[in-house]
């Protein structure tokens, strides 16, 4: 495959949890900021809310982005226009989550070309009335994701991807065979066994509904790992739809005058 330096940079890049005490620069933080607001866009549905160090900073982090779905911003514009907003929430959501991880990505990519690491903190939308209260956040802003970013005190290896043949498919959606799954799965499973990462992390996700405990951090893998996470929370979208609907978003009930 082609090397050069940015595709390096992208192949390498990795979670960073432990940070060194060193502040970026002002002007770090505005070129992050720019870079992530040039992402490519359907109407710029997203805003960045930062925090500079202090207590509670997850991982000791320097700084702590919040990503948000921001349609506060847009339909103030609109009013100026005449415009009310008759597309339903649903759709605006979509088109809201394409610009706002778009946004994140950018920033991932321009903090690693500074010398930086970041970790994405993805539970944001479940903590969006702590976010909301935190930010002083309007109607119709909602919290999508987080991202630590600081100078990393620590080097871990990237984690493990699918091989090829499980992620990229060339002209129409291929039927798996059972050998196409097991390779995928052992590909992740050797890969995150080889670093130990779990056991680093001293953690397993806890068996519910009486399931007996089979796993140690010598089996322990990626795909038992997922297959815990998915096969286990959040069954119910209710707490994501209130905490939406807390926010100005209602998609089970669209009807716009």
């Amino acid at each position: 495959m082609i090397h050069n330096e940015m595709i390096d940079t992208l192949l390498n890049r990795k979670s960073i949890r432990k940070y060194t005490r060193q502040m970026p620069t002002d002007e770090q933080i505005e070129t992050l900021a720019r870079v992530a607001q040039q992402a490519p866009f359907a109407a710029q549905m997203c805003s960045l809310l930062l925090k500079k160090g202090g207590t509670g900073m997850p991982f000791r982090a320097p700084l702590l982005f919040t990503v948000c779905f921001d349609l506060h911003k847009l339909e103030r514009i609109m009013e100026k226009r005449n415009w009310p907003t008759k597309s339903c929430d649903l759709s605006l959501l979509l088109f809201g989550l394409q610009d706002a991880v778009l946004m994140a990505e950018n920033l991932v990519i321009a903090a690693e070309s500074l010398g930086m690491g970041s970790c994405f903190i993805g539970s944001a939308p479940y903590q969006a009335k702590t976010i909301i209260k935190k930010y002083n956040l309007p109607k119709r802003v909602f919290p999508i994701v987080q991202l630590t970013v600081g100078f990393p005190a620590e080097d871990p290896p990237p984690r493990p991807r699918y091989p090829l043949d499980y992620f990229l498919f060339t002209d129409s959606y291929p039927e798996f065979t059972d050998e196409m799954i097991d390779r995928a799965m052992s590909v992740m499973d050797d890969g995150y066994l080889a670093q130990d990462y779990y056991r680093k992390a001293k953690y397993m996700v806890p068996l519910e509904d009486g399931r007996e405990e089979t796993f140690t951090y010598d089996t322990y893998g990626w795909t038992e790992h997922m297959g815990r996470k998915w096969g286990q929370w959040t069954p119910s979208p209710k707490q994501l739809l209130a905490a939406l609907k807390s926010c100005g978003f209602d998609l089970m009930n669209n009807n716009k005058s």
